[in-house]
């Protein structure tokens, strides 16, 4: 299933969009799509059933927001540096373990929502990401196969990244990570049954209409049940969080001087195969 939300932002409500492309409302099935909804599989299975029966009515797509496809997300992990490709072009050591960090929920936006140079910035740099969202509560997981049972599905994530923030302000990378806006989210948060194979999937970004990143999760260092068992080490993985795991090569950072960082009035456009588009217009904050 492709399930999303819509409406303005903080009034959402959740949407299911069929196989022939209709936007279709599930208000009267499920009150949202959050963790709460992802764990309940019978809840999950009214939504199919309805959907069977026809029995969605169709919504208007003209002019609706699509925000985060997710409500109350209780922690984004982030895990860096985990493409090969990717380590190569910034002149890192591929890591021995998944490095992590952590962006707050609130940096979660819609998947076509303005994104906010922040003040003060000079290196605002994108990063086009597979997210994986959690199905079931994980707890030291033991093999890979357990980790990708706790999966309920993928969305496309931008990790937007200010690397003056992140690399020359001092301590950890979160200065330059969680800044307003630096997490679009969605389209669609896409179950986990429509993605067969999380490591053969296509991701691309573009700058203004040029390509700058085109790679695939089959670059990953650590491959998504990889990651997931490896995080559930350390803390406790609960329905409703969310793991980006990483960018391709094509950063800003990666890039000759002078680098491409991004400015306001640059529209930026990414997607996932299978897992949607989408289009920000920067600003300044």
């Amino acid at each position: 299933m492709k399930l999303l939300r819509v409406g303005t932002a903080g009034s959402e409500r959740p949407a299911l969009l069929d196989a022939g492309g209709t936007l279709r409302d599930l208000s009267d099935v499920v009150a949202d799509i959050d963790g709460a909804l992802l764990a309940d599989d019978a809840a999950l299975g009214r939504i199919r059933s309805a959907a069977a029966a026809g029995e969605l009515p169709a919504l208007d797509a003209a002019g609706l927001r699509v925000g985060p496809p997710l409500a109350r997300i209780g922690k984004v992990v982030c895990i860096g540096l985990n493409y090969h490709d990717h380590a190569r072009e910034t002149g890192a050591e591929p890591p021995a373990e998944p490095v992590i960090f952590f962006k707050a929920a609130d940096t979660v936006v819609g998947p076509d929502d303005t994104v906010l140079v922040p003040r003060g910035s000079v290196k605002t740099d994108w990063e086009v990401e597979l997210a994986v969202v959690i199905g079931r509560t994980a707890r030291y997981l033991e093999s890979e196969e357990e980790a990708l049972a706790h999966v309920a599905g993928y969305a496309v994530a931008h990790d937007v990244s200010e690397r003056a923030f992140q690399i020359e302000r001092g301590g950890t990378w979160d200065k330059g990570k969680n800044c307003e806006t630096f997490n679009p989210l969605g389209p669609w948060l896409v179950t986990a049954d429509e993605v067969p194979d999380p490591q053969a999937l296509s991701l691309r970004l573009w700058v203004n209409g040029e390509l700058k990143q085109d790679g695939t999760t089959a670059e990953q260092i650590f491959p998504v049940a990889e990651v997931v068992r490896y995080v559930s080490q350390f803390m406790t993985l609960y329905p409703g969080d969310v793991i980006n795991t990483g960018t391709p090569a094509g950063v800003a950072l990666g890039r000759p001087e002078p680098k491409p960082y991004l400015r306001a009035g640059d529209v930026v456009e990414l997607e996932i195969e299978g897992l949607g588009r989408q289009r920000q217009e920067l600003k300044n904050a």
